[in-house]
């Protein structure tokens, strides 16, 4: 299962919980959703759901979070099992970067993104064979 690009939480929190003063990185987040043959991982998924039902400024519902999940399970979801973890780990090591943004980078790499939008890593940074874009400069 390739895709191609990988959509970090972050894209996907603006999308659902942006507030008013980030409302360009609300229209980009969602023009990715809406026109990228992406991907996700567990992580992600799960990232998302805390973020905009524990920690948004305005949290949606766990039912509007469960909405927004429904919809992104069409688009492939890469699963964190033992092989990931191992690839995570080796990422964080190799880059000096945290276990989380390695088992991004690993998700990426595994669904065979080369793209990866994210606000979080190193814009224009390669990770293996995953560049990383910032869709919102």
């Amino acid at each position: 299962m390739n895709v191609e690009v990988f959509l970090d939480t972050n894209v996907l929190v603006y999308a659902a919980v942006a507030r008013p003063h980030e409302e360009r990185k609300r229209r980009r987040a969602m023009e990715l959703i809406e026109t990228a043959e992406f991907g996700t991982s567990a992580q992600v998924l799960q990232e998302f759901y805390v973020t905009v039902v524990k920690k948004a400024l305005r949290p949606l519902s766990p039912e509007v979070a469960l909405a927004w999940l429904d919809q992104f399970a069409a688009f492939p979801c890469q699963a964190t099992d033992h092989r990931l973890v191992r690839v995570a780990i080796e990422k964080s090591e190799r880059f000096q970067i945290s276990y989380w943004d390695g088992a991004i980078i690993a998700a990426a790499e595994a669904l065979g993104a080369e793209t990866l939008y994210s606000e979080d890593l190193n814009a224009g940074q390669r990770y293996g064979s995953v560049q990383v874009v910032n869709p919102f400069e």
